[in-house]
């Protein structure tokens, strides 16, 4: 018998029970839709990952004050009280392979203008910040040095602190915001970042000169934070390494010292935040196969009780001449037809699904060829493998016995 002929004996067999057929290509859909949705939020996640990492700047790495011992106690991160301008222009005359710098000085605040309020941070920047981050202003302008050295009163929003502070149709260029007991003028607005590697807000943004926010609001001498922008992602490495020998040295630590600074970069977080979801998506995953596989053993659970149903249907067949490999053939045909309708029914609903999350969760989903690939080569080979053991059993069938079978 030809494989055409053995196709339409399958596809008129599962039309002979509708119900049954149906049922069982159920299972299958929802197990590979599972796996496709789970695929998607996956994906998501992770380009969500990559954009909020480039959003800070993979090239970023920040010098910060570190911990001290105070009469045996050590203080958390930012304990130490050290880290100097000095430090800063130490790195940009020894360190070759920095492109800019800025010192950060920042604290919570809240702003007041009008009526209006908003918790915020402000941090105390030079112009290079703006560089470092890959910020443009789109409307207004950035402070300069010389803002920074007459410790101006100026600022630069960010997208959320506008929206909160000002109303649609106002224009905030000009505009005075109170920070605590200090009026600054608003000069410049930066445009749109989104979210953090975090899940903060990078838009919730308010830049001063960083002498105004480090004599005029906070009072110290010291700076919080260095940042520094490495040539290129390839020497970070080699970069830190640099850095920490600089401010070391500046620091006077001998050997056998523990570092009074801590060096970080973006990708550290973003790979803390990929692991977590790459965790999750194997958690989900796990759950979907096993709904899959739940799907699959109903297919074979369905075709072992055809082969028992249809006994003397196969006797009489066997009895006019089909051979056992006929038999075997037509019942894996029936089991791959069922797998793969449920497969690719299955992708469909994975994508409608997945889109439907997006929409109503506002969270990326990523669906690649690759994964529709995957989906519809794992039906067709769960289809063979577990359409196999029925088919077999249907070709070892005797056809004087399965003639004799009511």
């Amino acid at each position: 018998m030809g494989p055409i002929l053995i196709s339409r004996i399958a596809v008129t067999a599962l039309g002979r029970n509708k119900t049954r057929t149906a049922l069982s290509i159920l299972g299958i859909v929802i197990g590979v839709a599972a796996v496709i949705c789970t695929v998607a939020i996956g994906e998501g996640a992770a380009a969500r990952v990559r954009e909020a990492t480039a959003a800070i700047g993979v090239n970023l790495i920040w010098v910060e004050a570190g911990s001290v011992n105070v009469g045996g106690v050590r203080t958390g991160n930012a304990g130490a009280q050290n880290l100097m301008y000095d430090d800063l222009e130490a790195i940009r005359e020894l360190c070759p392979l920095v492109t800019h710098l800025s010192p950060l000085v920042d604290t919570g605040v809240q702003l007041v203008r009008g009526n209006q309020n908003w918790r915020s941070t402000v941090r105390g920047v030079t112009p290079e910040y703006l560089a470092i981050r890959d910020w443009k202003i789109v409307q207004g302008v950035g402070f300069t040095d010389l803002d920074v050295t007459t410790m101006a009163n100026v600022c630069v929003l960010g997208k959320t602190v506008v929206d909160n502070l000002f109303l649609p149709e106002e224009d905030p260029i000009g505009q005075t915001i109170r920070v605590q007991k200090l009026a600054c003028k608003v000069i410049g607005i930066l445009p749109v970042k989104g979210g953090t590697v975090t899940g903060g807000d990078n838009d919730d943004t308010f830049l001063m000169p960083y002498t105004t926010v480090q004599k005029r609001i906070k009072g110290q001498t010291w700076l919080d934070d260095i940042l520094v922008s490495a040539a290129s992602e390839t020497v970070i490495t080699e970069t830190e390494s640099q850095i920490s020998a600089i401010v070391r040295a500046r620091h006077r630590l001998t050997d056998g010292r523990p570092d009074d600074f801590n060096l970080r970069h973006p990708t550290e977080y973003a790979d803390l935040v990929a692991e977590q979801t790459r965790t999750m998506e194997m958690l989900l995953a796990g759950i979907a196969a096993v709904s899959l596989l739940v799907g699959s053993v109903g297919v074979m659970n369905i075709m072992l009780v055809s082969v028992t149903e249809r006994t003397r249907e196969i006797g009489i067949r066997m009895a006019i001449g089909a051979r056992g490999q006929d038999v075997r053939w037509q019942f894996l045909i029936e089991a791959m037809i069922l797998t793969l309708c449920g497969g690719g029914l299955g992708t469909l609903a994975g994508y409608v699904g997945s889109q439907m999350l997006a929409n109503y969760f506002g969270w990326p989903m990523n669906l690649s060829p690759e994964a529709i690939t995957i989906a519809i080569a794992v039906s067709t080979a769960i289809g063979i493998f577990f359409g196999f053991y029925p088919a077999h059993q249907a070709a070892r069938l005797d056809p004087i016995t399965a003639l004799q079978s009511e």
